[in-house]
Protein backbone atom coordinates (compact mmCIF):
# COMPACT_ATOMS: atom_id res chain seq x y z
CA UNK A 1 0.00 0.00 0.00
CA UNK A 2 2.80 2.37 0.99
CA UNK A 3 4.52 1.47 -2.61
CA UNK A 4 1.70 2.53 -4.52
CA UNK A 5 1.07 5.96 -2.51
CA UNK A 6 4.78 6.74 -3.11
CA UNK A 7 4.40 6.01 -6.91
CA UNK A 8 1.05 8.08 -7.43
CA UNK A 9 3.05 11.36 -5.82
CA UNK A 10 6.28 10.52 -8.18
CA UNK A 11 3.58 10.47 -11.36
CA UNK A 12 2.39 14.09 -9.75
CA UNK A 13 5.27 15.16 -9.08
CA UNK A 14 6.51 14.41 -12.97
CA UNK A 15 3.19 15.50 -14.82
CA UNK A 16 3.49 18.82 -12.69
CA UNK A 17 7.07 19.41 -14.06
CA UNK A 18 6.13 18.53 -17.48
CA UNK A 19 3.46 20.68 -17.19
CA UNK A 20 5.35 24.02 -16.16
CA UNK A 21 8.00 23.33 -18.72
CA UNK A 22 5.77 23.25 -21.39
CA UNK A 23 3.73 27.00 -20.65
CA UNK A 24 5.86 29.59 -22.92
CA UNK A 25 8.16 32.66 -21.00
CA UNK A 26 6.36 35.87 -22.35
CA UNK A 27 8.55 37.88 -24.52
CA UNK A 28 9.82 41.35 -23.84
CA UNK A 29 8.50 44.21 -26.37
CA UNK A 30 11.56 44.42 -29.11
CA UNK A 31 13.09 48.37 -29.15
CA UNK A 32 12.28 50.59 -32.21
CA UNK A 33 14.42 53.45 -33.16
CA UNK A 34 11.64 56.15 -33.74
CA UNK A 35 11.59 60.06 -34.91
CA UNK A 36 8.89 62.52 -34.09
CA UNK A 37 8.43 64.74 -37.45
CA UNK A 38 8.51 68.31 -37.52
CA UNK A 39 9.27 70.58 -41.02
CA UNK A 40 12.61 71.46 -41.12
CA UNK A 41 14.13 74.43 -42.74
CA UNK A 42 16.70 72.42 -44.57
CA UNK A 43 13.96 71.09 -46.42
CA UNK A 44 14.20 74.12 -48.89
CA UNK A 45 14.89 73.20 -52.46
CA UNK A 46 16.72 70.65 -54.64
CA UNK A 47 20.26 69.78 -52.65
CA UNK A 48 23.58 68.96 -53.99
CA UNK A 49 26.76 67.93 -52.16
CA UNK A 50 30.10 69.18 -52.98
CA UNK A 51 33.41 70.11 -51.86
CA UNK A 52 34.96 73.12 -50.29
CA UNK A 53 37.70 74.53 -52.51
CA UNK A 54 39.61 77.59 -52.79
CA UNK A 55 38.77 80.13 -55.98
CA UNK A 56 42.18 80.25 -56.92
CA UNK A 57 43.92 76.87 -56.96
CA UNK A 58 47.50 77.41 -59.28
CA UNK A 59 49.57 73.93 -60.13
CA UNK A 60 53.27 74.40 -58.78
CA UNK A 61 56.20 73.10 -61.23
CA UNK A 62 59.57 73.69 -61.64
CA UNK A 63 60.78 75.52 -64.97
CA UNK A 64 63.30 73.35 -65.74
CA UNK A 65 63.94 69.44 -65.29
CA UNK A 66 66.17 67.52 -62.60
CA UNK A 67 66.18 65.62 -59.61
CA UNK A 68 64.66 66.41 -56.49
CA UNK A 69 67.08 67.06 -53.61
CA UNK A 70 64.51 69.04 -51.12
CA UNK A 71 61.14 69.10 -50.30
CA UNK A 72 60.31 71.35 -47.49
CA UNK A 73 56.32 71.18 -46.72
CA UNK A 74 53.58 68.46 -47.21
CA UNK A 75 49.60 68.94 -47.97
CA UNK A 76 48.01 71.21 -45.88
CA UNK A 77 50.82 73.52 -44.89
CA UNK A 78 50.05 77.36 -44.45
CA UNK A 79 52.73 79.43 -47.24
CA UNK A 80 53.85 82.67 -47.67
CA UNK A 81 54.91 84.47 -50.72
CA UNK A 82 58.72 83.71 -51.67
CA UNK A 83 58.93 80.72 -49.23
CA UNK A 84 60.93 77.71 -50.22
CA UNK A 85 59.21 74.49 -51.25
CA UNK A 86 61.52 72.43 -52.77
CA UNK A 87 64.88 72.47 -54.68
CA UNK A 88 66.17 70.62 -58.01
CA UNK A 89 70.03 69.47 -57.84
CA UNK A 90 71.73 72.42 -58.87
CA UNK A 91 74.84 70.87 -60.03
CA UNK A 92 74.10 71.27 -63.95
CA UNK A 93 72.46 74.90 -64.09
CA UNK A 94 75.53 76.19 -62.30
CA UNK A 95 78.02 74.33 -64.44
CA UNK A 96 75.46 75.88 -67.35
CA UNK A 97 75.83 79.10 -65.81
CA UNK A 98 79.40 79.36 -65.21
CA UNK A 99 80.11 78.38 -68.79
CA UNK A 100 77.64 81.09 -70.06
CA UNK A 101 79.68 83.50 -68.14
CA UNK A 102 83.11 82.08 -69.91
CA UNK A 103 81.63 82.49 -72.95
CA UNK A 104 80.63 85.98 -72.33
CA UNK A 105 84.31 86.73 -71.27
CA UNK A 106 85.47 85.38 -74.37
CA UNK A 107 83.34 87.04 -76.65
CA UNK A 108 84.41 91.02 -74.84
CA UNK A 109 87.62 89.74 -75.28
CA UNK A 110 87.42 89.27 -79.24
CA UNK A 111 85.72 92.81 -78.96
CA UNK A 112 88.23 94.54 -77.24
CA UNK A 113 90.52 93.61 -79.67
CA UNK A 114 88.26 94.38 -82.72
CA UNK A 115 88.10 97.59 -81.47
CA UNK A 116 91.83 98.04 -80.90
CA UNK A 117 92.14 96.89 -84.63
CA UNK A 118 89.30 99.43 -85.62
CA UNK A 119 91.05 102.54 -84.22
CA UNK A 120 95.02 101.07 -85.30
CA UNK A 121 93.65 100.78 -89.08
CA UNK A 122 91.93 104.15 -88.79
CA UNK A 123 95.08 106.19 -87.84
CA UNK A 124 96.72 104.01 -90.85
CA UNK A 125 93.83 104.91 -93.16
CA UNK A 126 94.00 108.96 -92.19
CA UNK A 127 98.19 108.59 -92.70
CA UNK A 128 97.24 106.81 -96.22
CA UNK A 129 98.95 103.84 -95.66
CA UNK A 130 96.10 101.27 -95.91
CA UNK A 131 93.39 100.99 -98.21
CA UNK A 132 89.68 102.32 -96.85
CA UNK A 133 88.48 98.85 -97.97
CA UNK A 134 90.86 97.18 -95.46
CA UNK A 135 89.30 99.55 -92.73
CA UNK A 136 85.66 98.89 -93.67
CA UNK A 137 86.83 95.19 -92.97
CA UNK A 138 87.64 95.75 -89.89
CA UNK A 139 84.95 97.38 -88.54
CA UNK A 140 82.79 94.56 -89.66
CA UNK A 141 84.66 92.62 -87.67
CA UNK A 142 84.31 95.18 -84.51
CA UNK A 143 80.60 95.36 -85.53
CA UNK A 144 79.94 90.95 -85.21
CA UNK A 145 82.38 90.99 -82.48
CA UNK A 146 80.35 93.44 -80.45
CA UNK A 147 76.77 91.34 -81.35
CA UNK A 148 78.32 88.07 -80.12
CA UNK A 149 79.01 90.12 -76.88
CA UNK A 150 74.96 90.89 -76.68
CA UNK A 151 74.25 87.10 -77.45
CA UNK A 152 77.09 85.85 -74.75
CA UNK A 153 75.27 88.39 -72.04
CA UNK A 154 71.67 87.32 -73.17
CA UNK A 155 72.84 83.54 -72.99
CA UNK A 156 74.50 84.41 -69.61
CA UNK A 157 71.62 85.91 -68.29
CA UNK A 158 69.18 82.69 -69.03
CA UNK A 159 71.95 80.28 -67.84
CA UNK A 160 71.91 82.49 -64.46
CA UNK A 161 68.05 82.25 -64.18
CA UNK A 162 68.03 78.66 -65.30
CA UNK A 163 70.21 78.05 -61.98
CA UNK A 164 67.59 79.83 -59.98
CA UNK A 165 65.28 77.78 -61.66
CA UNK A 166 66.09 74.67 -59.14
CA UNK A 167 63.96 76.68 -56.49
CA UNK A 168 60.50 76.52 -56.31
CA UNK A 169 59.20 79.01 -54.10
CA UNK A 170 55.52 79.95 -53.23
CA UNK A 171 54.00 83.05 -55.42
CA UNK A 172 50.60 83.54 -53.36
CA UNK A 173 49.79 83.16 -49.95
CA UNK A 174 47.69 79.89 -49.31
CA UNK A 175 47.85 76.15 -48.43
CA UNK A 176 49.32 73.04 -49.93
CA UNK A 177 46.32 71.08 -51.03
CA UNK A 178 48.43 68.18 -52.87
CA UNK A 179 52.20 67.12 -53.63
CA UNK A 180 53.11 65.09 -56.59
CA UNK A 181 56.43 64.56 -56.44
CA UNK A 182 59.05 63.44 -53.86
CA UNK A 183 63.15 63.68 -52.95
CA UNK A 184 65.08 61.50 -55.61
CA UNK A 185 62.39 62.05 -58.49
CA UNK A 186 63.48 63.24 -61.47
CA UNK A 187 61.11 65.48 -63.22
CA UNK A 188 59.97 67.40 -66.33
CA UNK A 189 60.05 70.63 -66.84
CA UNK A 190 56.31 72.31 -65.76
CA UNK A 191 55.54 69.04 -64.32
CA UNK A 192 53.43 69.72 -61.29
CA UNK A 193 54.87 68.95 -58.18
CA UNK A 194 52.75 70.58 -55.92
CA UNK A 195 48.94 72.20 -55.78
CA UNK A 196 48.53 75.24 -54.16
CA UNK A 197 45.15 77.20 -53.25
CA UNK A 198 45.59 80.58 -52.70
CA UNK A 199 43.97 82.57 -49.34
CA UNK A 200 40.50 84.53 -50.08
CA UNK A 201 37.17 83.08 -51.47
CA UNK A 202 35.81 80.31 -51.03
CA UNK A 203 33.39 77.87 -53.13
CA UNK A 204 31.68 74.81 -53.16
CA UNK A 205 32.13 72.67 -56.30
CA UNK A 206 28.72 70.19 -57.15
CA UNK A 207 27.40 68.17 -60.28
CA UNK A 208 24.13 69.36 -61.23
CA UNK A 209 22.06 67.57 -63.43
CA UNK A 210 20.88 69.09 -66.82
CA UNK A 211 17.25 69.78 -65.68
CA UNK A 212 18.40 72.09 -63.09
CA UNK A 213 20.65 73.85 -64.76
CA UNK A 214 18.08 77.16 -66.00
CA UNK A 215 16.88 76.80 -62.45
CA UNK A 216 20.52 77.63 -61.18
CA UNK A 217 20.87 80.60 -63.98
CA UNK A 218 17.68 81.97 -62.63
CA UNK A 219 18.64 81.66 -58.70
CA UNK A 220 20.10 85.45 -57.41
CA UNK A 221 21.14 83.45 -54.01
CA UNK A 222 21.16 79.69 -52.67
CA UNK A 223 21.42 78.63 -49.23
CA UNK A 224 25.29 76.77 -48.55
CA UNK A 225 25.20 74.55 -44.78
CA UNK A 226 28.42 72.91 -43.73
CA UNK A 227 28.13 69.14 -43.04
CA UNK A 228 29.18 69.63 -39.19
CA UNK A 229 26.91 72.62 -38.74
CA UNK A 230 23.91 71.48 -40.94
CA UNK A 231 21.55 74.10 -38.87
CA UNK A 232 23.99 77.37 -40.04
CA UNK A 233 23.19 78.73 -43.74
CA UNK A 234 25.53 80.07 -45.56
CA UNK A 235 24.47 82.83 -48.28
CA UNK A 236 26.02 81.34 -51.57
CA UNK A 237 26.15 82.47 -55.28
CA UNK A 238 26.32 80.87 -58.64
CA UNK A 239 29.64 81.62 -59.97
CA UNK A 240 30.43 79.32 -62.86
CA UNK A 241 28.83 76.70 -64.55
CA UNK A 242 30.60 74.51 -66.80
CA UNK A 243 29.69 74.82 -70.70
CA UNK A 244 29.40 71.11 -70.98
CA UNK A 245 28.76 67.87 -69.48
CA UNK A 246 30.66 65.51 -67.98
CA UNK A 247 31.16 62.59 -70.48
CA UNK A 248 30.92 59.68 -67.59
CA UNK A 249 27.99 61.18 -65.32
CA UNK A 250 26.78 63.99 -67.86
CA UNK A 251 26.45 66.08 -64.97
CA UNK A 252 27.40 70.28 -65.21
CA UNK A 253 30.24 71.30 -62.83
CA UNK A 254 28.72 74.30 -60.61
CA UNK A 255 30.80 75.98 -58.53
CA UNK A 256 29.28 77.88 -55.68
CA UNK A 257 30.95 80.97 -53.95
CA UNK A 258 30.75 81.20 -50.14
CA UNK A 259 29.81 85.04 -49.74
CA UNK A 260 30.32 85.31 -46.29
CA UNK A 261 32.25 82.20 -45.26
CA UNK A 262 33.88 81.86 -41.73
CA UNK A 263 37.06 80.85 -40.75
CA UNK A 264 36.52 77.70 -39.69
CA UNK A 265 34.71 76.95 -43.60
CA UNK A 266 37.64 74.54 -44.14
CA UNK A 267 39.67 73.34 -47.36
CA UNK A 268 38.19 70.06 -48.57
CA UNK A 269 35.12 69.96 -46.42
CA UNK A 270 31.77 68.76 -47.40
CA UNK A 271 28.86 71.36 -47.69
CA UNK A 272 25.37 71.09 -48.97
CA UNK A 273 24.15 73.30 -51.81
CA UNK A 274 19.96 74.31 -51.49
CA UNK A 275 18.65 75.81 -54.47
CA UNK A 276 15.42 77.35 -53.74
CA UNK A 277 11.96 75.99 -54.03
CA UNK A 278 9.70 77.39 -51.97
CA UNK A 279 6.85 75.40 -54.01
CA UNK A 280 8.37 72.19 -54.11
CA UNK A 281 9.25 72.41 -50.20
CA UNK A 282 5.92 73.37 -49.19
CA UNK A 283 4.82 70.40 -47.01
CA UNK A 284 7.56 68.41 -47.41
CA UNK A 285 9.12 66.57 -44.81
CA UNK A 286 12.65 65.11 -44.66
CA UNK A 287 13.36 62.35 -42.66
CA UNK A 288 15.93 59.60 -42.64
CA UNK A 289 16.60 57.67 -46.23
CA UNK A 290 16.48 54.22 -43.14
CA UNK A 291 12.88 54.68 -42.62
CA UNK A 292 11.50 54.16 -46.50
CA UNK A 293 11.41 51.38 -47.59
CA UNK A 294 9.41 49.61 -50.57
CA UNK A 295 6.39 47.51 -49.95
CA UNK A 296 4.23 46.00 -52.92
CA UNK A 297 6.29 48.48 -55.10
CA UNK A 298 4.93 51.76 -53.60
CA UNK A 299 7.16 54.09 -51.07
CA UNK A 300 6.18 53.19 -47.39
CA UNK A 301 6.98 54.26 -43.74
CA UNK A 302 5.73 52.46 -40.37
CA UNK A 303 4.03 55.18 -38.31
CA UNK A 304 3.85 54.32 -34.26
CA UNK A 305 0.51 54.46 -32.28
CA UNK A 306 0.86 54.70 -28.99
CA UNK A 307 -0.34 52.08 -26.92
CA UNK A 308 0.28 53.12 -23.46
CA UNK A 309 4.10 53.25 -22.74
CA UNK A 310 4.83 51.11 -26.07
CA UNK A 311 4.01 51.25 -29.71
CA UNK A 312 2.23 49.65 -31.95
CA UNK A 313 3.28 50.55 -35.76
CA UNK A 314 0.77 51.06 -38.66
CA UNK A 315 1.87 50.44 -42.12
CA UNK A 316 1.61 54.04 -44.35
CA UNK A 317 2.11 54.53 -48.03
CA UNK A 318 3.84 57.60 -48.89
CA UNK A 319 4.59 60.13 -51.70
CA UNK A 320 8.35 60.77 -52.34
CA UNK A 321 9.48 63.98 -53.43
CA UNK A 322 13.64 63.46 -54.07
CA UNK A 323 15.93 61.36 -52.72
CA UNK A 324 19.04 63.46 -51.37
CA UNK A 325 22.38 62.77 -49.37
CA UNK A 326 20.60 64.06 -45.75
CA UNK A 327 17.41 61.94 -46.39
CA UNK A 328 13.88 61.41 -48.28
CA UNK A 329 11.99 64.55 -48.83
CA UNK A 330 8.19 63.25 -48.15
CA UNK A 331 5.21 65.00 -49.90
CA UNK A 332 2.46 63.13 -49.18
CA UNK A 333 1.31 60.61 -46.17
CA UNK A 334 2.41 61.54 -42.83
CA UNK A 335 2.04 64.56 -41.13
CA UNK A 336 4.15 67.04 -38.38
CA UNK A 337 3.87 65.27 -34.76
CA UNK A 338 3.51 61.79 -35.81
CA UNK A 339 6.10 59.43 -35.20
CA UNK A 340 8.05 56.90 -37.25
CA UNK A 341 10.41 54.19 -37.06
CA UNK A 342 14.20 55.00 -38.45
CA UNK A 343 15.94 51.82 -38.33
CA UNK A 344 15.01 48.29 -38.75
CA UNK A 345 11.89 48.97 -41.16
CA UNK A 346 12.12 45.24 -42.83
CA UNK A 347 12.09 43.65 -39.51
CA UNK A 348 9.12 45.09 -38.07
CA UNK A 349 5.55 43.27 -38.51
CA UNK A 350 2.87 44.94 -38.45
CA UNK A 351 0.59 45.08 -35.31
CA UNK A 352 3.32 43.56 -32.87
CA UNK A 353 3.99 45.96 -29.68
CA UNK A 354 7.37 47.80 -29.24
CA UNK A 355 9.18 49.71 -27.19
CA UNK A 356 10.06 53.22 -28.41
CA UNK A 357 13.74 54.88 -28.53
CA UNK A 358 13.67 58.59 -29.38
CA UNK A 359 16.76 58.73 -32.34
CA UNK A 360 18.06 62.09 -30.39
CA UNK A 361 18.62 59.45 -27.49
CA UNK A 362 20.11 57.19 -28.75
CA UNK A 363 22.69 60.04 -31.02
CA UNK A 364 23.76 61.29 -27.76
CA UNK A 365 24.77 57.79 -26.33
CA UNK A 366 26.82 57.30 -29.15
CA UNK A 367 28.46 60.14 -28.74
CA UNK A 368 28.96 59.87 -24.95
CA UNK A 369 30.41 56.63 -26.04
Amino acid sequence: MMNRTLMAGALAVALLSACSKSQPVAELPRPVVVQKLALSPVVAGALYSGEVRARYESDLAFRIGGKIVERQVDVGAVVKPGQLLARLDPSDAGLAAEAARAQLAAAQNELAFAKAEMTRYQDLVARGFVSRSVLEAKETTFKSAAARVEQARAQATVAGNQAGYTRLVADQPGVITAVAAEVGQVVKESAMVMKLAREGEREVLIAVPERRIAALRKAGQVDVRMLNEPETALQGRVREIAPSADAATRTYAVRVSIVDAAPSVQLGMTANVILPDAASAAGALLVPSTAVFEHQGASAVWVMVAEGELVKPVLRPVTVRQYREDGVVIAAGVQPGETIAVAGAHRIVAGQLLRPVPRAVLAGVRAGG
